[in-house]
């Protein structure tokens, strides 16, 4: 304005600065928004990853005497003892619950429904196929090839009708199902007797048919699974070790190769079966032994067997 009088250009000018000035103003509100939403992602993220992580154990490698003595009650022929040494793995604090399963692989077949509770009725090939999916959503190389058009010949079962060819890449850091030498070296926790809990285990523990104990009196029978971690972890942070569901392994079902001491040994060449561990809700007291093994067809379903899984340690 000069001489009292308004130049127009001037006032127009000001009025456009000053509608920049607020919408500057809201747009730096608006990426203090988005930075702060970004911010608490990234802490949600980083969260979740250690939960992730948190529930996966880190078990040191070491040699230990697979198998069990021959003075063991209940001791079957398959159980010869013999030295093994075992690399260091991750492995699953709790069996896979059908959250998890479901989740990733959009299906339940479970006969006792519940998020906790550990998924059931699921096959080898049905494990197999979680890890690989699970390994991929997670950005790690998944640790099997899965080959569903040819036949294996490694499998000798005339009931299975699913023989699909699963290939191991034993350096992949992906999911996978442990060995059957893994699973009895975290299961025993530098033990020796015949459960990680010592000579005899009871329902107070772990869930099993207690109408069947072992070396003890009778206890419950619940007649169905429980929720993962209802019972004490073993000595080395691992839940349902002993009972709740029978537990997938990678190997084939049969003897012991007992000459000299084996290395990260992954069972036979061939069977009609592979290895399941643990026993189940349904079992006796001596199914659940940390050297009680057991072998079905790798199509099986039933609601007695379910998985946890591994991982190498990197």
């Amino acid at each position: 304005m000069a001489n009292g009088v308004h130049d127009s250009d001037s006032v127009a000018d000001g009025i456009i600065f000053c509608k920049e000035k607020k919408f500057f103003k809201r747009s730096f509100k608006m990426v203090k928004k988005v930075l702060f939403i970004l911010f608490f992602v990234t802490l949600c993220f980083i969260a979740c990853s250690q939960n992730k992580s948190s529930d996966m154990v880190r078990i040191k490698g070491g040699t230990f005497t697979m198998g069990s003595p021959a003075n063991e009650p209940e001791r079957e022929d398959d159980e010869i003892q013999h030295k093994v040494k075992v690399s260091s793995f991750f492995m699953g604090k709790y069996l896979v619950t059908q959250k998890e399963y479901e989740e990733e692989m959009g299906i339940n077949f479970s006969r006792f429904k519940g998020d906790n509770l550990p998924v059931e009725n699921v096959s080898w090939y049905d494990a197999i196929e979680y890890c690989n999916a699970r390994s991929q959503r997670e950005g790690l190389t998944p640790a099997y090839t899965i080959d569903k058009r040819s036949t294996d010949p490694n499998n000798r079962s005339s009931w299975d009708n699913i023989k699909w060819v699963i290939t191991w890449n034993q350096k992949a850091n992906g999911y996978r199902l442990p060995t059957e030498a893994e699973w009895e070296y975290a299961c025993r926790a530098r033990t020796t007797t015949p459960f990680s809990t010592g000579n005899n285990i009871t329902t107070d523990y772990a869930n099993y048919n207690g109408n069947y104990p072992y070396n003890n009196t009778k206890g419950e029978y619940r007649g169905k699974t429980t929720p993962v971690g209802s019972f004490a972890a073993n000595p080395w942070g691992l839940y349902d070790m002993h009972g709740n569901l029978w537990e997938w392994c990678w190997d084939w079902y049969g003897d012991y190769y007992v000459v000299g001491m084996q290395t990260n040994p992954i069972g036979v060449i061939s069977s009609d079966g592979r290895v399941i561990r643990s026993g189940s809700w349904d079992s006796g007291g001596d199914g659940l032994r940390s050297a009680g093994r057991c072998g079905i067809h790798p199509s099986e379903r039933n609601s007695r067997g379910g998985f946890r899984v591994v991982r190498n340690a990197q």
